[in-house]
């Protein structure tokens, strides 16, 4: 197995939507048009502050996640890398994907000047909890969210 990072392209879009897709929280919740996703990917992708990234083996996309890069004025100005919609795709689960994945993306926090990477997780993934702890997250907040 050679697993590659890369910037995803349009091309990638109905994998990464299925890889969202392929879980008890994505199934309820990813059922926008294909219209919407691809407005959203034009506007990540043309937005320098934005990456959104796929993991490849052979030629298949096997996992995804997004780094936004926040300039803030606290903090003396830093900028914050936020990680967010992590997915391996189920079948490849287990192998450090998603541990290389998560070390890439905050490899690239360091290089974009981040003075912290941060990332939020639906309370109710406590494998994913697990995995990031075992990574160096650490709990510092309580996130609050309003669906609008």
């Amino acid at each position: 197995m050679t697993v590659t990072f890369r910037r995803a392209l349009g091309g990638d879009l109905p994998a990464i939507v299925a890889l969202l897709s392929d879980d008890r929280l994505g199934a309820a919740r990813e059922a926008a048009s294909a219209a919407g996703y691809a407005h959203a990917f034009a506007r990540i992708d043309a937005d320098p502050n934005q990456l959104l990234i796929v993991a490849e083996d052979g030629g298949q996309v096997i996992g995804t996640l997004q780094l936004t890069f926040t300039q803030g004025l606290s903090r003396g100005g830093a900028i914050r890398g936020q990680i967010e919609a992590v997915r391996i795709a189920s079948h490849m689960r287990g192998q450090g994907i998603g541990q290389r994945m998560i070390e890439w993306a905050v490899a690239t926090c360091r290089t974009r000047g981040c003075a912290m990477v941060q990332l939020t997780t639906d309370k109710t993934r406590v494998d994913a909890h697990r995995f990031y702890d075992r990574l160096g997250f650490e709990q510092s907040h309580l996130g609050y969210k309003m669906i609008l």
